[in-house]
Order: structure tokens, then C-alpha cells, then sequence
């Protein structure tokens, strides 16, 4: 659930574009499309959905690659450790020419969400009140901030529309808000290993990992990250690869293995972040709020948007079950709702890992999205009395 080589992308903001996020005063600029880059758009202040003072600014760091509007589009949301760079880094064999999102035809947008320590405004940022990082202080957010700070970003930008909205985990979450948020400008949101909300064991496993983190701060965090590790991965996977094994100094390989991904993510990412991203997982529920699950997703019904969800199996986090009741709740709100699942012993991360069958549903689901959103431009008057 993060960047493959753990790298801190690099950032640009050129004077020339500032700010990248909307018109700098007196200038009309926009942000870049199509740069394969890393870029900074600020967007101005951001009101959360829990209250409190606004966030005086929101920066989200993104990266787009491929073509621009006139084309499909797709919206790519990374899970809880990753970055804006999908197209270069923890989704790369997905994106590009001739891969499920080409880009020599579609447009593919990735950023780094709020509350992120890889260019977003989150807990790292200095918080102009007190020209110190906010650090623990920075204010809860929820995956309906993160929907709607992404589409703050599509605004300013000039995409109306996504073919395809998908993401891993908490990235598939984040996918359920945005289609939610917009329905009539999404043509099919493809959560992966993700549920319509967040289940007791996971709710468990949360709290126990946050624990860590508050009590032990950057050593909490590497311990967080080893009991995170041990949901990612399946049974079948670690008796494959570790099983009883002992490495020279007697140590049990799995034991080293997880210190090993405890030590990288200290050194590459933030505690006060950590727990800011498993919060916005822990209070993820499509239904609250909404009449419940089957209530909320009728908006995507009534829009006609699609919904594919795709399972892992060996998945102990956010398993089949989960996803296959999202997809039956979607079908009984009369959403068009698929369900499909990779053949994985990787676990949880098979989204990060099964390249083959990932580009086979990815593929097909951006067809389908951009035949309807297609369909939706051919027929403009029914839209608008089935959207009412």
C-alpha cells in the first residue's frame, strides 16, 4: 500500500505557474496538463466536512499525464502511503502508452491527498498561525474532504469529466466519495479491495496501529507498520516466502522482513500523517448520513454510473465479502454493478502486484465508462430528468 521504491517525488513549481491551482492575480494561468510531472496546484482555503476553521490553504501535489479534456479522462487514488506519482512509481505498469490507461489516448490525473506528507497540504505543512508544521493538531478529515478537494483540482484543471475513477484500499474509498460527490461526471468508479465502509476487524486493527503511533511516536510508527504488514499480505504468501526460515543470526526471516518494512517507511514518511490517512479510512461509510449504502449510491444510478468492484482473494483486510456487498448494495440501488476478483496469494496488496489481470479489468472498465459518459453526451435531455 505504498510507492514500490519509496521515494519522495520531486515537486515543481514554476514561477510562471504560480499559483499552478487556479489563476495567479492578474494572469489567467492554469495549471499544467499532460507533463508527466509533479506539480503543486494551491487551491485556495478548504472548509471541512467535521467543522472548525477552515484550512486557510489547500495545496494538493498531482501529476497528469497523456492528453487533455477533450479526451477520456481517469482519476487514480493512491492508498495510504502513497503519492501523486502513479504513473511513475506504484501504478507504472498500468499507465502509459499502449498500457489498461494509455496514455497516448487518455488523460490520467493522481494526487497526493489532503492530510499527505508528498506535497498536499497535511500535518508537515506549515500552519500559517503559528509558522510551526501543524503536526498532531492538523484537523480530522474525512474521505468526503478528500472527494471534494479532488475535484477542486479537476476544476481547476478544466476536467468536468472521468471516464474512470479507481484506487486501491483507502484509494478505492476515496473512489466511492468522488463518484458520490459528482455522479453525472463519473462514468464508472472501480473500487478495489475496498468496502462501502469500514468493518469492526479493520476498525480494530486501526486502533491498535494509532496506538502505536501516539504512544511511541517514529517507533510506533515502524511497529504500526509491521502490524499493517501482516493485513496487506496473505498466509499462503508469508509461508511461500518466510515460512520457519532463520536468517544468520538466528533471527526468524519474517521477523526481519518486518522490521525491515518498519525502518523504510520511518524513513520516508511522517507519524502525525499516518494517523490523519487511517482516520479518513475509520470513518469511511457511503451510507452515513445518506438514508444508508443502498440510499447513497442510488445518485449513481440515477446519473448512470457504473460500478465495478473488484475483490482479492486471501484478502483479510477488506475481503471479497466486503466488496461483493458493495456491489450487491449498488445493484439494489440500480446502479450497473460488476464484480470481479483477482487471483492473487499476494493478499490485500494484489492491487499493487497483479499487473496481468489488473490491466484486464482496468482495460475494460475504462471502456465501458467512456461509453457512458458517451451515451450521456447523445442524450443530454434525459440525463438531466433522470439526474433530478
Amino acid at each position: 500500500m505504498a510507492p514500490s521504491n519509496g521515494r519522495r517525488p520531486d515537486i515543481a513549481r514554476s514561477p510562471a505557474r504560480r499559483p499552478l491551482g487556479a489563476p495567479a492575480p492578474g494572469t489567467g494561468r492554469t495549471p499544467a496538463l499532460g507533463t508527466g510531472r509533479i506539480l503543486a496546484a494551491d487551491l485556495g482555503p478548504f472548509a471541512l466536512e467535521a467543522g472548525g476553521t477552515p484550512l486557510p490553504a489547500l495545496t494538493l501535489a498531482y501529476r497528469h499525464d497523456g492528453p487533455g479534456p477533450d479526451t477520456p479522462q481517469v482519476l487514480v487514488i493512491h492508498a495510504l502511503t502513497g503519492s501523486a506519482d502513479a504513473a511513475g512509481d506504484w501504478w507504472a505498469p498500468l499507465i502509459g502508452p499502449g498500457r489498461a490507461f494509455d496514455t497516448t489516448r487518455t488523460g490520467v490525473l493522481c494526487a497526493n491527498l489532503l492530510g499527505g506528507c508528498y506535497g498536499s497540504t497535511g500535518p508537515t505543512t506549515i500552519d500559517p498561525s503559528t509558522g510551526e508544521p501543524y503536526g498532531p493538531a492538523f484537523p480530522e478529515v474525512s474521505a468526503r474532504d478528500e472527494a471534494r478537494a479532488l475535484w477542486r483540482l479537476a476544476d481547476a484543471l478544466g476536467i468536468e469529466r472521468f471516464a474512470v475513477v479507481t484506487g486501491g484500499s483507502l484509494g478505492g474509498m476515496v473512489a466511492l466519495e468522488v463518484a458520490l460527490e459528482r455522479p453525472d461526471a463519473v462514468g464508472n468508479v472501480v473500487p478495489i479491495a475496498a468496502p462501502a465502509r469500514t468493518s469492526g476487524l479493520a476498525l480494530a486493527w486501526n486502533h491498535i496501529q494509532l496506538e502505536l503511533v501516539d504512544r511511541f511516536g517514529t517507533d510506533g510508527l515502524a511497529l504500526a507498520r509491521q502490524l499493517a504488514m501482516t493485513t496487506y499480505r496473505s498466509e499462503t504468501d508469508f509461508d511461500g516466502r518466510f515460512a520457519r526460515e532463520r536468517e544468520t543470526d538466528g533471527r526468524f526471516s519474517i521477523a526481519s522482513y518486518l522490521d525491515h518494512q518498519g525502518t523504510k517507511l520511518v524513513d520516508r514518511f511522517d507519524p502525525d500523517t499516518y494517523r490523519t490517512l487511517v482516520r479518513v479510512m475509520d470513518l469511511h461509510d457511503v451510507g452515513l448520513g445518506r438514508g444508508g449504502s443502498v440510499a447513497a449510491l442510488r445518485r449513481l444510478a440515477h446519473a448512470g454510473a457504473g460500478l465495478s468492484g473488484i475483490g482479492i482473494e486471501g484478502d483479510i483486510l477488506y475481503g471479497p465479502a466486503q466488496v461483493r456487498a458493495l456491489v450487491g448494495e449498488a445493484a439494489a440501488a440500480g446502479v450497473d454493478a460488476t464484480y470481479r476478483e483477482l487471483r492473487s496469494t499476494k493478499g490485500h496488496d494484489a492491487f499493487l502486484v497483479e499487473w496481468d489481470q489488473l490491466t484486464a479489468v482496468l482495460a475494460a472498465a475504462l471502456e465501458v465508462g467512456a461509453a457512458r459518459l458517451a451515451a450521456r453526451n447523445a442524450q443530454p435531455e434525459v440525463l438531466a430528468a433522470g439526474a433530478a
